[in-house]
C-alpha cells in the first residue's frame, strides 16, 4: 500500500467518522490521496465529469425516481392497494400478504426500495395498525422487508448501477431479478402466513367476486406499466434508459390526466424531490468514479485476483466470502456506495474464476437490499421510523424473522445458479 492510499484512507475514516455523508467523505479522500501522491488534483474533477457524461446509461437513474414520486403523489399507489386487497386480503393474516403483493407490483414500477416504503408502505401501514388489528412493530417490519423486493424486480436502480461499473447486460440483469424477486416474495408470504397463525391476525372482509372486474379495471392502467417497461427492451423498442423515460411519461399521463390527481404545483414539489433525490445519487456515482480510478492506479483488483489465485479460493467459496462481505458492509452503507465502489474490487477475480457476471450481480443487488433491512443501521428501518414514528427498537424486534428467510432465500440463489440465468438464457442472453 502506497503512502498516498494510507493517507487518503485515513482521511476517509476521519471525515465519514464524524458524519460527513459518503460523497464528500470520498471526495475529499480523493484530494488528500492525489495531492500525496504528486498527481493533478484537476484529475478528480474531470475523471467524475468524463465519467458521468459518457455514461447515457445513467440517465434511467434520475427518471425511475421521477416515475416513482409521480406514482406516490397521484392515486396509482391507493387503487393497486385496493387491488391486491380484492386479490389476497381474504386469507389468514391478509393484509400481511397484501403488503407483500403491493410491493412485488410497485417493484416493476419504481425500481426503488425506498420509494416503495416510504410512499405506498406508509399507507398500508396505517390500515395494517387501525383499531389494533397488527401490532405497530410488526406492520413496519414486514413494509420495511416487502420493500427490499422492489429493486430486484425490474427495472431497478441499482442494477443499472452494477451494469454500469460490470459491463453486463441490463437487460439480462432486469430479467435474472425476476425469479429472485418471487421467491423473495414467496418466503415473505409463508412467514407471515406462519406469524398470522401463531398470534391471531385475522383476514379482510372478502370482495365478492362481482366486484373484482371493477377494481381490477381501476387498477388495469398501473398495472399496465411493468408490461409496458419489459416489452419495450426485450421487444427491441427501446433501451432501458429510454423505458426509464417512457415509465417517467407513463405514470404523468395516468395520474395527471386519466386519473387527474397530480396538480401543477404538485407535480412542481415531485420534479423538485427528484432533482434532490437524482443529484445526492449522482454524488455518490461521481465520488465513485475518481475512487475507481485510484483503486486502478494502485493495482488493487489485480492484487485481490493473485492473492485468491494463491490460495486456490473455488468460485463457491469466493461467493460465499463475497456474500457475507457484502452483508456485512450492508449493515452499514447504503446499496449504491456497496455497487459503486465495492464491488468493482471483485469483478476481475469473479471474471477469473469464471463466475457469471449476471448471476454476481443479482447476488450483490439482493445482499445489500437486505442489508437495508439489517440493524442498526438498515436505512429502511430509519425511513419507515421516520414517515410512521413508530420506535425504531419495535421495528428491530420484528425484523429478524424476515430477515431470516430472506438469507436463506439468498443461500438459494447462491447455491442454485440456474434459479437466476435460466430466464435471461431463455430469452438468449449467454451466461
Amino acid at each position: 500500500m502506497s503512502f498516498a492510499l494510507t493517507l487518503g484512507l485515513i482521511a476517509l475514516f476521519i471525515v465519514a467518522a464524524v458524519g460527513t455523508p459518503i460523497a464528500y467523505s470520498i471526495l475529499i479522500a480523493s484530494i488528500v490521496y492525489l495531492g500525496a501522491g504528486g498527481l493533478d488534483i484537476a484529475i478528480a474533477g474531470t475523471t467524475m465529469v468524463q465519467r458521468i457524461f459518457d455514461g447515457f446509461l445513467l440517465l434511467a437513474v434520475p427518471l425511475f425516481i421521477a416515475s416513482a414520486n409521480i406514482m406516490n403523489a397521484g392515486t396509482i399507489s391507493d387503487r393497486l392497494l385496493n387491488f391486491c386487497i380484492a386479490l389476497v386480503g381474504r386469507f389468514k393474516g391478509g393484509l400481511g400478504h397484501v403488503n407483500v403483493l403491493v410491493s412485488l407490483i410497485f417493484s416493476g414500477m419504481s425500481g426503488s426500495a425506498v420509494a416503495d416504503a416510504a410512499g405506498i408502505g406508509k399507507i398500508i401501514i396505517e390500515m395494517m395498525t387501525k383499531n389494533g388489528r397488527y401490532s405497530p412493530g410488526y406492520a413496519a417490519a414486514i413494509t420495511a422487508a416487502t420493500a427490499t423486493i422492489g429493486p430486484i424486480i425490474p427495472p431497478s436502480i441499482p442494477m443499472v448501477l452494477y451494469a454500469l461499473v460490470s459491463g453486463a447486460s441490463v437487460g439480462a440483469l432486469f430479467l435474472a431479478g425476476i425469479v429472485p424477486g418471487l421467491i423473495m416474495a414467496g418466503v415473505l408470504m409463508i412467514m407471515n402466513a406462519w406469524t398470522s397463525s401463531r398470534r391471531g391476525f385475522g383476514s379482510e372482509e372478502p370482495v365478492p367476486i362481482s366486484q373484482l372486474p371493477g377494481v381490477t379495471v381501476k387498477a388495469f392502467p398501473a398495472l399496465l406499466m411493468p408490461a409496458i417497461l419489459l416489452f419495450g427492451i426485450y421487444g427491441g423498442a427501446t433501451t432501458p434508459t429510454e423505458a426509464a423515460a417512457v415509465a417517467a411519461l407513463y405514470a404523468l399521463i395516468l395520474a395527471a390526466f386519466l386519473y387527474r390527481a397530480l396538480s401543477v404545483k404538485s407535480l412542481y414539489q415531485v420534479l423538485i424531490e427528484s432533482a434532490r433525490s437524482s443529484a445526492s445519487v449522482g454524488l455518490v456515482i461521481g465520488a465513485s468514479m475518481i475512487l475507481n480510478y485510484i483503486v486502478v492506479q494502485e493495482r488493487i483488483p489485480d492484487m485481490l485476483t493473485n492473492v485468491l489465485a494463491g490460495a486456490d479460493v473455488s468460485p463457491l467459496m469466493f461467493l460465499i466470502m463475497v456474500n457475507l462481505l457484502v452483508l456485512l458492509l450492508g449493515c452499514i452503507l447504503d446499496a449504491t456506495t456497496i455497487i459503486l465502489v465495492i464491488v468493482p474490487l471483485f469483478l476481475p477475480t469473479a471474471e477469473a474464476l469464471g463466475i457469471d457476471l449476471v448471476h454476481f450481480g443479482v447476488l450483490i443487488v439482493v445482499n445489500s437490499m437486505i442489508g437495508l433491512i439489517t440493524p442498526p443501521y438498515g436505512i429502511l428501518l430509519f425511513v419507515i421510523n421516520a414517515v410512521t414514528a413508530i420506535p425504531l427498537k419495535d421495528i428491530i424486534s420484528e425484523i429478524w424473522a424476515f430477515l431470516g428467510v430472506l438469507m436463506i432465500a439468498l443461500l438459494g440463489m447462491l447455491l442454485m445458479p440456474d434459479l437466476v440465468l435460466w430466464l435471461p438464457r431463455m430469452f438468449g442472453y449467454d451466461g
